[in-house]
């Protein structure tokens, strides 16, 4: 029995699948509150060419303390954001009252490139393939193919896990 659990969720800011996966996010985030550490971690995938740039920006707003609202807005807007690019991305910035000047500079001097770098990385190297994906305790779900019945699988590990 533990007192948190870990569930790395791998995601990628351009992908409709992970826009949909967000209710399971919203779910999994109100049964469990502090007990489960979701964590978002980056996939960008080369079929869309925004993606490197919205998991840089997801950092940013990680480090101005709204990862998450931040990457649920982006995700809501995912279409938009492969029409018209990284103005949607200091859009959303604005809108939540981040610096959006932080954000411009971080996209140009790269700061978090190394983030997500080696999230990509490490997400190859257990195997991640598409987004959205779940790695619960050393078990990856892949949500890219189907999202039926993944959260039920994740709160069997996290009760579990728990000892609930």
């Amino acid at each position: 029995m533990t007192d948190s659990v870990i569930l790395d969720v791998w995601c990628e800011l351009q992908c409709p699948d992970c826009h949909s996966a967000l209710d399971d996010v919203r779910a999994l985030r109100a049964r469990y509150g502090d007990r489960l550490d979701i964590r978002l971690r980056h996939f960008p995938l080369e079929k869309h060419k925004h993606a490197f740039a919205a998991a840089q920006a997801a950092e940013e707003a990680a480090e101005q303390g709204q990862a998450w609202p931040y990457t649920e807005a982006v995700l809501a807007r995912s279409s938009e954001l492969g029409e018209r690019g990284e103005a949607v991305l200091l859009d959303v910035a604005r809108e939540l009252g981040l610096d959006v000047e932080e954000f411009d500079t971080a996209l140009i001097d790269g700061r978090h490139i190394l983030i997500v770098d080696a999230d990509q990385a490490e997400g190859k190297a257990i195997g991640v393939t598409g987004t959205p994906t779940y790695v619960i305790d050393g078990e990856r779900l892949d949500g890219g193919k189907s999202q039926a019945g993944l959260r039920a699988r994740i709160e069997e590990i996290a009760d579990r896990l728990l000892g609930a």
